[in-house]
């Protein structure tokens, strides 16, 4: 009988749960499984977890998809991570121990905690305004990042600051438990405030400036180097067998390129899910983007991808996609389903007779970079219908992913194929609609199941030396599934809808400072 054939764990540390995907040497997805945990708000505006949380469900998934493939743990070559980027987990002087075993000292903060806002401020005033911040670290100080995060414990919490001698990314602590490795990689650390991106580095400049000792800061490697093996401790608590080779991964955004194919030039991706997200493939750093690329500065991040050490990527988030449709359809239609809302929209002309949404319902990162921008229905009249309020929804959110996707193509990287990924993406309505709004085809691949747990699967089959490259792992396991071309007719209407849209914004953006 022949040996069984290797199989790759990826590993996705999410907001909502931890998911474990196997797979084959060929990216075959062998079986699945997830195991959630609670979201913290103890305040309005504030996102907490407990990292010790992250690590039961992650034994939980790991323990479940085992046992649905019917896999023995000595089948398993290599685990690879991913997981929401970030957040910060401030762990004590236990860490210095190779046990794995260190508590955090507080509740982790997540990406969507808003309450840094001072902190941002604070951030820009002391280097001098928000384009020096994106001229060092690649990305303008919001909300959602790490050193802010730092800044606010450091400020509210000083007998914890006091107590930190490493901090580490969600995804991080997961392999920290597994290995017992004090690591991260390129790709999440770009995520901090606190890395050279075009250096691939820790910025000297931003850890002296907010005397940050670089010493709590971990290694950063590339996105498919092994840190480790799975510890005798690690093993027992998940299933998996010692020695097994962990490999560091990359945060979700990158791991979700890897996952649909987007490694090299000319390719993008374009994620439909709470938040909605365009990531281009670049292999230049920031530093040799055009110059009106960054004004204004940080309406995109710049960030290493998880391809190599002369890959990066430029991504643009606007903060409520599918959030803006869940929000339409809990209100405007409860109980209905996405398929039966979205077959409603389909009905109307474009342009809705003149109706636009801003989808800026939780703040604005791309591309208006505003934590105070708001949603709203402009142009209402008594001829509107439910359905035309819901393709108004719809045409809102594709309509500023085009607005992300004019920057992309605006900084030098060429785009000729989006590829797409995330729940919305699941109707062919609304995958035509992005195909005519960014006029440009866009295509679907086999990997939609895996998501950012099969680009952390690939990343370890990589660092395994199933593959020679990520380059080479995605061609030989990810493959289009659909491709849609634009319709030249229809794009050009709507393109006519999408310049109006693009005039509401700047009309009512004062509104929104009070």
């Amino acid at each position: 009988m022949p040996p069984p054939l290797p199989h790759f764990l990826g590993l996705d540390i999410g907001t909502s749960a931890t998911k474990a995907l196997l797979c084959d040497e060929s990216g075959r997805v062998v079986a699945s499984a997830s195991s959630g945990y609670e979201l913290l708000q103890p305040q309005p505006n504030w996102s907490e977890q407990r990292p010790q949380d992250w690590w039961v469900a992650t034994c939980a998934a790991i323990r479940e998809v085992l046992t649905r493939a019917g896999t023995g743990s000595q089948e398993i070559a290599a685990v690879g991570l991913t997981g929401q980027m970030h957040g910060s987990v401030l762990l004590g002087a236990d860490a210095m121990q190779p046990d794995g075993q260190a508590q955090p000292l507080r509740n982790a903060l997540l990406w969507n905690d808003q309450r840094t806002g001072d902190q941002c401020e604070e951030i820009e005033a002391l280097l001098g305004g928000r384009r020096r911040v994106v001229e060092l670290v690649g990305n303008a100080a919001l909300t959602g990042f790490t050193l802010p995060k730092l800044l606010w414990v450091r400020e509210h919490e000083p007998q914890i600051w006091a107590a930190v001698r490493r901090i580490l990314l969600p995804k991080d602590f997961i392999a920290y438990r597994l290995t017992g490795q004090l690591a991260t990689d390129v790709g999440d650390a770009s995520g901090t405030l606190l890395f050279d991106v075009d250096g691939r580095e820790w910025s000297k400049a931003m850890c002296r400036a907010f005397d940050i000792d670089q010493s709590l800061l971990p290694p950063a490697h590339e996105s498919a180097t092994i840190i480790g093996e799975v510890s005798t401790t690690a093993a027992v608590a998940t299933g998996l067998r010692a020695r097994v080779p962990v490999i560091i991964g990359s945060g979700d955004n990158m791991a979700g390129a890897v996952g649909a194919g987007v490694v090299t030039p000319g390719t993008a991706v374009a994620t439909l899910g709470t938040s909605g997200v365009i990531y281009a493939h670049a292999s230049f750093p920031r530093r040799d983007l055009p110059d009106d690329v960054l004004r204004p500065a940080g309406r995109v991040h710049t960030m290493c991808a998880a391809a190599g050490n002369i890959s990066w990527c430029i991504t643009g988030c606007m903060l409520a996609a599918g959030l803006s449709l869940r929000w339409a359809r809990d209100t405007l239609a409860p109980g209905r389903s996405y398929e039966s809302i979205i077959a409603e929209a389909q009905d109307v002309r474009p342009g809705c007779e003149g109706l636009v949404f801003l989808p800026y319902l939780t703040g604005e990162r791309c591309p208006h970079p505003n934590r105070h921008a708001k949603g709203g229905f402009i142009g209402l009249t008594s001829r509107h219908t439910r359905a035309h309020l819901l393709r108004a929804v719809i045409e809102g959110i594709t309509f500023t992913l085009g607005e992300i996707f004019d920057i992309m193509r605006s900084s030098g990287v060429t785009v000729e194929t989006v590829r797409l990924s995330g729940g919305g993406n699941r109707s062919a309505f609304w995958r035509q609609l992005q195909a005519d709004v960014f006029n440009c085809p866009v295509a679907t691949t086999n990997s939609e199941e895996g998501g950012g747990a099969l680009g952390a699967a690939v990343l370890g089959m990589v660092g395994a030396k199933a593959f020679r490259s990520v380059s080479e792992a995605t061609t030989a396991c990810i493959a289009i599934t659909e491709t849609r071309e634009p319709d030249a007719k229809m794009a050009g209407e709507l393109a006519m809808w999408r310049e109006r849209f693009s005039r509401v914004y700047p009309a009512v953006a004062p509104l929104f400072e009070n």
